[in-house]
């Protein structure tokens, strides 16, 4: 397919839409602020509507629209390719331009180790850099795998063209199935990035709370380890809250404890929800959000939230922090992931 143009009438912006990119992604390349969250189909954030021209459906029934949606002739940006010169309308603000454009390019795997008995680490070294933001994730292309999976980073920008994703083992998920069963150290993918709103905020000067759950884990480490980096946490304090389903699947804590302020600046809090006897656990148990609400010393509308996890969770915690403790929305960061 040659490159096709996209014009947006909401915003009069124009983009050039190249080969292989989708609507979505040739607009966040061009440092337009497309409004999205997950990339990948199920969060229904890039909705838009199409004013004249072709577009390709890449995944037709995808759950981030719905059928009163498909009624009024609304697509998903991150689904959709232009087929020549197309007018849309799509929703735009600044906060969803991108710090860093996304830009394609191979890399290989590096190394593998396990973080938990589902949970494992895979590092790509990237043929450029590794330019992106803590808290962000890239867009992988996977051998044999249709379309791209997208995976939160777990280490932060380096010189060493390195990107770290942390991954949790999904039953019949090609994706992961291809990752742990498939791929080989020096096997070649494609990587598309960085991409992501939920970044850590630097200018922020509230204390820091990361709420983790499953591989969740990843950008809220990034998180943590991008914050200690910076010498944000000279000033802040930061705690760190990682539900677990049982204690088996506790992780997190020997990553944080590498990190300067460890004990004092960095506090680590595990949750459990199936604990068993007391002798299998002993720390806190529940639901994480609930911690998270018992547990902070401060009013929480004086932290700065991020958080990553299962759909239940993330939707537990907005509850909390908007409608229970009328937290700022600017202050509650995080991507949905379905």
């Amino acid at each position: 397919m040659t490159d096709a143009t996209i014009f947006n009438e909401k915003d009069g912006t124009t983009c050039t839409q190249a080969a292989g990119d989708t609507i979505l992604r040739a607009a966040l390349r061009a440092g337009q602020g497309y409004s999205y969250e997950c990339n990948s189909g199920g969060c229904g954030g890039c909705k838009f509507e199409l004013v004249s021209g072709e577009i390709e459906t890449l995944w037709a029934d995808a759950p981030g629209l719905t059928e009163r949606d498909r009624k009024r002739g609304r697509h998903l940006a991150c689904q959709c390719r232009a087929r020549g010169p197309v007018t849309i309308k799509a929703a735009t603000a600044a906060e969803y331009q991108p710090k860093i454009l996304p830009k394609r390019q191979r890399a290989h795997l590096l190394a593998t180790r396990d973080i938990t008995h589902d949970i494992r680490e895979f590092r790509f070294l990237a043929e450029q850099d590794a330019e992106f933001l803590p808290g962000q994730f890239a867009m992988l292309d996977l051998p044999g795998v249709e379309s791209s999976r997208a995976y939160s980073l777990a280490n932060t920008g380096n010189r060493q063209c390195e990107w770290h994703f942390q991954v949790r083992r999904v039953l019949h998920g090609k994706g992961t199935h291809t990752l742990f069963e498939k791929l080989a150290v020096g096997d070649d993918i494609g990587l598309d990035g960085p991409y992501g709103v939920a970044y850590l905020r630097t200018k922020s000067p509230r204390d820091i709370v990361c709420v983790a759950g499953g591989s969740g884990l990843a950008p809220m480490v990034s998180i943590a380890r991008g914050a200690a980096e910076s010498g944000l946490l000279t000033e802040r304090k930061l705690y760190f809250f990682y539900g677990a389903r049982t204690p088996r699947d506790v992780c997190g804590e020997a990553l944080l404890r590498t990190l300067e302020g460890y004990g004092d600046r960095i506090v680590y809090i595990p949750v459990v929800s199936l604990p068993g006897d007391k002798d299998e656990w002993s720390g806190a148990s529940g639901y994480v959000h609930d911690t998270v609400a018992h547990v902070l010393p401060a009013e929480l509308a004086s932290y700065e939230f991020y958080f990553a996890g299962p759909p239940p969770m993330t939707q537990a915690l907005q509850e909390l922090l908007m409608v229970g403790h009328k937290v700022p929305f600017e202050q509650i960061h995080f991507d949905r992931f379905f």
